[in-house]
């Protein structure tokens, strides 16, 4: 862990290493083929779409470090991504056939996992679809084949395996994963929005003592994967 605190976002520690992290009950669910992007759109558009890798090569490649924090309360500096602006996707493949009153995004991996996020939080020009990490191809413990980076959000928010994006018009019928107090509408880093119905620095102190049992859980599941095919 370094020590120094300079732009650290409230409740947060530095680390050196950035190791596989998420629910322990995803950890061994893994895509099936982690090479080929096939990102399907459906909810409010005129009619489903599915993006594959030609079709996000058509727009702007952009490279971008940013800070990762996860929402236990541990951060990773100065990680250098590459992928596509969302909102470049959104703005150039998908806006003629969505509704304009889409308001609500729902991200879903090919794990099951799933997270949400505004539109307008999405359209940020920092919020990438991701496929490359540090110079290398996005692993499968970060991701592969593609993931959501939203750096003003924590890590919960960047769902990895994308699979499917869900464009709704309200949150209407529609439930987080997991628990409540676990999960916020937003997730926004600056603000401290780790979840509802707790104080940010209870839920602190109650996810720190699983970061470590968290990531050897998930390392463990990564090393025994079965080899593909």
């Amino acid at each position: 862990m370094k020590t120094g605190h300079d732009d650290l976002p409230p409740g947060q520690r530095w680390r050196d290493d950035f190791p596989r992290f998420g629910v322990t009950s995803f950890a061994r669910r893994f895509p099936a083929r982690p090479d080929v992007v096939c990102l399907q759109w459906t909810g409010a558009l005129r009619e489903p779409l599915v993006l594959d890798a030609a079709a996000l090569a058509g727009l702007t490649r952009v490279e971008q470090r940013s800070n990762f924090h996860c929402v236990t309360s541990w951060s990773r500096r100065g990680l250098m991504w590459s992928g596509y602006r969302f909102r470049d996707v959104y703005d150039a493949l998908i806006r003629a056939s969505a509704s304009p009153q889409v308001s609500l995004v729902v991200l879903r991996g090919e794990d099951g996992f799933r997270a949400d996020l505004p539109l307008a939080d999405l359209m940020a020009p920092e919020v990438l679809l991701a496929d490359r990490l540090d110079g290398q191809p996005l692993g499968i413990e970060h991701g592969a084949p593609l993931r959501l980076v939203a750096p003003a959000h924590y890590g919960y928010k960047s769902v990895k395996h994308l699979q499917r994006i869900e464009l709704r018009e309200s949150r209407d019928g529609y439930r987080p994963l997991g628990p409540a107090f676990m999960s916020h509408e937003r997730g926004r880093v600056a603000f401290e929005e780790r979840g509802h119905g707790l104080p940010s620095w209870l839920l602190r102190h109650l996810f720190r003592p699983l970061i470590g049992p968290t990531a050897a859980i998930l390392a463990r599941a990564m090393k025994e994967r079965p080899p593909p095919g």
